[in-house]
Protein backbone atom coordinates (compact mmCIF):
# COMPACT_ATOMS: atom_id res chain seq x y z
CA UNK A 1 0.00 0.00 0.00
CA UNK A 2 1.19 3.58 -0.60
CA UNK A 3 0.74 6.38 1.66
CA UNK A 4 1.28 9.96 0.51
CA UNK A 5 0.79 11.98 3.32
CA UNK A 6 -0.14 15.65 3.01
CA UNK A 7 1.91 18.32 3.76
CA UNK A 8 2.18 19.80 7.26
CA UNK A 9 0.60 16.55 8.90
CA UNK A 10 1.06 16.32 12.43
CA UNK A 11 2.09 13.62 14.59
CA UNK A 12 1.05 13.51 18.26
CA UNK A 13 2.93 15.16 20.65
CA UNK A 14 6.58 12.65 20.87
CA UNK A 15 5.01 10.07 18.36
CA UNK A 16 7.98 9.75 15.86
CA UNK A 17 10.73 9.85 18.81
CA UNK A 18 9.04 7.32 20.35
CA UNK A 19 8.50 5.33 17.37
CA UNK A 20 4.80 5.19 17.57
CA UNK A 21 2.62 3.89 13.61
CA UNK A 22 2.82 7.72 11.67
CA UNK A 23 -0.31 9.44 11.46
CA UNK A 24 -2.84 7.88 9.23
CA UNK A 25 -2.65 8.53 5.56
CA UNK A 26 -4.09 11.35 4.17
CA UNK A 27 -6.08 12.41 1.66
CA UNK A 28 -2.98 13.77 -1.33
CA UNK A 29 -2.79 16.85 -2.25
CA UNK A 30 -3.14 17.72 -6.32
CA UNK A 31 0.87 18.01 -6.93
CA UNK A 32 2.17 15.35 -4.62
CA UNK A 33 4.67 13.55 -6.22
CA UNK A 34 4.63 10.36 -8.05
CA UNK A 35 8.00 8.69 -6.40
CA UNK A 36 9.67 5.64 -8.53
CA UNK A 37 11.55 4.40 -4.89
CA UNK A 38 9.31 1.59 -3.56
CA UNK A 39 9.63 3.48 -0.11
CA UNK A 40 9.97 6.74 0.57
CA UNK A 41 9.91 9.10 3.84
CA UNK A 42 10.39 13.08 4.08
CA UNK A 43 10.14 14.19 7.69
CA UNK A 44 10.94 17.48 9.40
CA UNK A 45 14.42 17.25 11.31
CA UNK A 46 13.78 17.03 14.42
CA UNK A 47 10.35 14.60 13.93
CA UNK A 48 7.78 17.16 14.37
CA UNK A 49 5.83 16.78 10.95
CA UNK A 50 5.80 14.02 8.49
CA UNK A 51 5.66 15.50 5.01
CA UNK A 52 5.43 12.55 2.70
CA UNK A 53 5.21 8.52 3.87
CA UNK A 54 5.24 5.74 1.34
CA UNK A 55 5.80 2.23 2.80
CA UNK A 56 7.49 3.53 5.79
CA UNK A 57 7.31 1.04 7.71
CA UNK A 58 8.43 -1.80 5.14
CA UNK A 59 11.28 -3.92 6.43
CA UNK A 60 14.34 -4.31 3.32
CA UNK A 61 17.75 -4.04 3.18
CA UNK A 62 19.50 -0.61 3.26
CA UNK A 63 23.04 -1.89 1.60
CA UNK A 64 25.59 0.54 2.22
CA UNK A 65 23.22 3.31 4.18
CA UNK A 66 24.54 0.81 6.68
CA UNK A 67 27.33 2.74 6.91
CA UNK A 68 25.44 5.37 8.60
CA UNK A 69 25.96 2.70 11.68
CA UNK A 70 29.33 1.95 11.21
CA UNK A 71 30.88 5.34 11.04
CA UNK A 72 28.53 5.97 14.51
CA UNK A 73 30.12 3.11 16.06
CA UNK A 74 33.44 4.15 15.18
CA UNK A 75 32.90 7.56 16.33
CA UNK A 76 31.52 7.26 19.67
CA UNK A 77 33.87 4.41 20.69
CA UNK A 78 35.88 7.94 20.72
CA UNK A 79 39.20 5.36 18.35
CA UNK A 80 42.24 7.33 17.61
CA UNK A 81 41.40 8.78 13.66
CA UNK A 82 45.44 9.07 13.82
CA UNK A 83 45.71 5.48 14.03
CA UNK A 84 47.14 3.23 11.07
CA UNK A 85 44.99 0.61 9.84
CA UNK A 86 46.04 -2.16 7.47
CA UNK A 87 43.69 -3.60 4.79
CA UNK A 88 43.93 -7.29 5.38
CA UNK A 89 42.66 -10.45 3.27
CA UNK A 90 39.57 -10.68 5.45
CA UNK A 91 38.49 -7.26 4.37
CA UNK A 92 38.00 -8.43 1.15
CA UNK A 93 34.56 -8.80 0.09
CA UNK A 94 33.34 -12.36 -0.71
CA UNK A 95 29.89 -11.69 -0.39
CA UNK A 96 29.12 -9.11 -3.63
CA UNK A 97 32.36 -9.72 -5.26
CA UNK A 98 32.48 -5.94 -5.23
CA UNK A 99 35.75 -4.54 -6.48
CA UNK A 100 38.19 -1.94 -4.27
CA UNK A 101 41.42 0.31 -5.12
CA UNK A 102 42.56 -0.94 -1.31
CA UNK A 103 44.63 -3.72 -1.97
CA UNK A 104 45.98 -6.00 0.71
CA UNK A 105 48.90 -4.40 2.47
CA UNK A 106 47.51 -1.16 2.67
CA UNK A 107 47.72 1.15 5.30
CA UNK A 108 46.08 3.93 5.75
CA UNK A 109 44.59 6.07 8.83
CA UNK A 110 41.32 5.41 10.69
CA UNK A 111 40.04 8.49 9.46
CA UNK A 112 40.99 8.10 6.24
CA UNK A 113 39.35 4.93 5.96
CA UNK A 114 35.85 6.64 7.54
CA UNK A 115 36.06 8.93 5.17
CA UNK A 116 36.27 6.65 1.99
CA UNK A 117 33.54 4.47 3.38
CA UNK A 118 31.03 6.91 3.87
CA UNK A 119 31.81 9.67 0.75
CA UNK A 120 32.71 6.84 -1.73
CA UNK A 121 30.84 3.69 -0.09
CA UNK A 122 34.54 2.12 -0.05
CA UNK A 123 33.50 -1.37 1.35
CA UNK A 124 36.97 -2.71 1.83
CA UNK A 125 37.65 0.22 3.92
CA UNK A 126 34.03 -0.15 5.80
CA UNK A 127 35.60 -3.82 6.38
CA UNK A 128 38.47 -2.42 7.91
CA UNK A 129 36.77 -0.07 10.57
CA UNK A 130 35.04 -2.88 11.86
CA UNK A 131 38.08 -5.45 12.07
CA UNK A 132 40.41 -3.29 13.77
CA UNK A 133 37.74 -2.26 16.34
CA UNK A 134 38.59 -3.57 19.80
CA UNK A 135 36.92 -7.35 20.27
CA UNK A 136 36.86 -7.22 16.33
CA UNK A 137 33.98 -7.13 13.92
CA UNK A 138 31.59 -9.28 16.49
CA UNK A 139 31.85 -6.79 18.87
CA UNK A 140 31.21 -4.33 16.07
CA UNK A 141 28.18 -5.63 14.55
CA UNK A 142 27.06 -5.88 18.65
CA UNK A 143 27.62 -2.29 19.25
CA UNK A 144 25.64 -1.81 15.76
CA UNK A 145 22.59 -3.67 17.23
CA UNK A 146 23.44 -1.98 20.49
CA UNK A 147 22.77 1.47 18.86
CA UNK A 148 19.90 0.61 16.73
CA UNK A 149 18.22 0.10 20.31
CA UNK A 150 19.49 2.85 21.84
CA UNK A 151 18.21 5.06 18.96
CA UNK A 152 14.71 3.26 18.95
CA UNK A 153 14.99 1.35 15.63
CA UNK A 154 13.26 -1.65 16.47
CA UNK A 155 12.90 -3.01 13.12
CA UNK A 156 16.81 -2.67 12.52
CA UNK A 157 19.19 -5.47 12.36
CA UNK A 158 22.62 -5.38 11.31
CA UNK A 159 24.96 -8.10 10.43
CA UNK A 160 28.32 -6.41 8.91
CA UNK A 161 29.78 -2.83 8.61
CA UNK A 162 29.07 -2.68 5.07
CA UNK A 163 25.96 -3.14 4.10
CA UNK A 164 26.84 -5.73 1.52
CA UNK A 165 24.61 -8.54 3.31
CA UNK A 166 21.33 -8.45 2.45
CA UNK A 167 20.36 -9.23 5.81
CA UNK A 168 21.60 -5.54 7.14
CA UNK A 169 17.52 -4.73 6.96
CA UNK A 170 15.73 -1.41 8.26
CA UNK A 171 12.66 0.70 7.67
CA UNK A 172 12.55 4.04 6.19
CA UNK A 173 11.53 4.95 10.11
CA UNK A 174 14.33 3.66 11.61
CA UNK A 175 16.77 5.25 8.84
CA UNK A 176 15.16 8.72 9.92
CA UNK A 177 16.58 8.38 13.26
CA UNK A 178 19.82 7.11 12.03
CA UNK A 179 20.11 10.15 10.07
CA UNK A 180 19.05 12.26 12.71
CA UNK A 181 21.78 10.90 15.24
CA UNK A 182 24.56 10.78 12.81
CA UNK A 183 23.85 14.72 11.99
CA UNK A 184 24.54 15.59 14.95
CA UNK A 185 28.13 14.30 14.23
CA UNK A 186 30.49 17.04 12.51
CA UNK A 187 32.82 14.71 10.94
CA UNK A 188 30.00 12.47 9.55
CA UNK A 189 28.39 16.14 7.86
CA UNK A 190 32.04 16.98 6.34
CA UNK A 191 33.01 13.47 5.21
CA UNK A 192 29.40 12.48 3.41
CA UNK A 193 29.11 15.74 1.67
CA UNK A 194 32.38 16.36 0.55
CA UNK A 195 32.64 15.97 -3.09
CA UNK A 196 36.12 14.76 -3.99
CA UNK A 197 38.88 13.34 -1.81
CA UNK A 198 42.65 11.73 -2.31
CA UNK A 199 44.50 9.75 0.00
CA UNK A 200 47.86 9.04 -0.43
CA UNK A 201 49.55 5.65 0.06
CA UNK A 202 52.99 4.49 2.02
CA UNK A 203 54.22 4.49 -2.00
CA UNK A 204 53.31 8.07 -2.43
CA UNK A 205 50.58 7.17 -5.01
CA UNK A 206 47.90 8.72 -4.57
CA UNK A 207 44.22 7.40 -4.87
CA UNK A 208 41.35 9.44 -5.71
CA UNK A 209 37.63 9.08 -4.92
CA UNK A 210 34.26 10.85 -5.75
CA UNK A 211 31.18 11.21 -3.80
CA UNK A 212 28.58 8.66 -5.04
CA UNK A 213 26.22 10.50 -4.34
CA UNK A 214 26.31 13.61 -7.42
CA UNK A 215 23.83 15.64 -5.59
CA UNK A 216 26.99 17.15 -3.68
CA UNK A 217 27.82 19.14 -5.94
CA UNK A 218 24.89 20.27 -7.24
CA UNK A 219 24.68 24.34 -6.44
CA UNK A 220 20.72 24.02 -6.29
CA UNK A 221 20.72 21.67 -3.09
CA UNK A 222 21.54 22.43 0.51
CA UNK A 223 22.62 18.81 1.68
CA UNK A 224 24.21 18.70 5.11
CA UNK A 225 24.68 14.84 5.06
CA UNK A 226 24.39 11.97 2.45
CA UNK A 227 24.70 8.62 1.85
CA UNK A 228 23.62 5.88 -1.05
CA UNK A 229 23.82 2.53 -1.34
CA UNK A 230 22.96 -0.37 -3.70
CA UNK A 231 23.00 -3.92 -3.71
CA UNK A 232 20.88 -6.07 -5.92
CA UNK A 233 18.44 -6.81 -2.81
CA UNK A 234 17.65 -3.59 -1.65
CA UNK A 235 18.16 -1.74 -5.21
CA UNK A 236 19.34 2.21 -5.21
CA UNK A 237 18.90 3.62 -1.98
CA UNK A 238 19.79 7.03 -0.65
CA UNK A 239 19.18 9.20 2.55
CA UNK A 240 19.80 12.94 3.23
CA UNK A 241 19.59 15.66 5.37
CA UNK A 242 18.67 19.16 3.70
CA UNK A 243 17.26 22.84 3.98
CA UNK A 244 15.03 22.82 1.37
CA UNK A 245 12.60 25.93 0.98
CA UNK A 246 14.13 26.85 4.50
CA UNK A 247 12.99 23.88 6.36
CA UNK A 248 15.29 21.25 7.31
CA UNK A 249 14.73 18.19 6.27
CA UNK A 250 15.48 14.14 6.69
CA UNK A 251 14.67 12.20 3.14
CA UNK A 252 14.91 8.75 2.57
CA UNK A 253 14.57 7.03 -0.06
CA UNK A 254 14.62 2.86 -0.22
CA UNK A 255 14.31 0.11 -3.43
CA UNK A 256 14.62 2.28 -6.20
CA UNK A 257 15.92 0.16 -9.35
CA UNK A 258 16.22 2.98 -11.66
CA UNK A 259 19.87 3.53 -12.48
CA UNK A 260 19.00 7.65 -11.96
CA UNK A 261 15.44 6.81 -10.41
CA UNK A 262 17.04 8.13 -6.61
CA UNK A 263 18.23 11.17 -7.54
CA UNK A 264 14.81 11.61 -9.82
CA UNK A 265 13.18 11.17 -6.81
CA UNK A 266 15.07 13.80 -4.67
CA UNK A 267 14.52 16.38 -6.80
CA UNK A 268 11.00 15.66 -7.65
CA UNK A 269 10.54 16.61 -3.33
CA UNK A 270 12.88 19.07 -4.21
CA UNK A 271 10.31 21.16 -6.26
CA UNK A 272 7.10 20.16 -4.50
CA UNK A 273 8.35 21.17 -1.09
CA UNK A 274 9.53 24.44 -2.68
CA UNK A 275 6.24 24.72 -4.94
CA UNK A 276 4.23 24.17 -1.72
CA UNK A 277 6.54 25.74 1.37
CA UNK A 278 6.71 28.91 -0.83
CA UNK A 279 2.78 29.72 -0.45
CA UNK A 280 2.25 27.91 3.00
CA UNK A 281 0.96 30.32 5.34
CA UNK A 282 3.08 31.17 8.40
CA UNK A 283 2.46 29.81 11.49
Amino acid sequence: MIFAIALGVALLPGAYAQNQPLAPAFAAKNGVPTLKSATALVVEQGGERVLYAKNVEAVMPIASITKLMTALVVLEAELPLAEAVTISKTDVDDVKRTRSRLKVGTVLTRGDLLKLALMASENRAAAALTRAYPGGTRAFVAAMNQKAIELGMWRTRFVDGTGLSSEDVSTAQDLARLVGAAYRHPLIREYTTDSAYAVELSNGRRLHYRNSNRLVKNPSWEIGLSKTGYISEAGRCLVLQARIAATPVIIVLLDSWGKHSRIGDANRIKKWMESNFSRRPAG
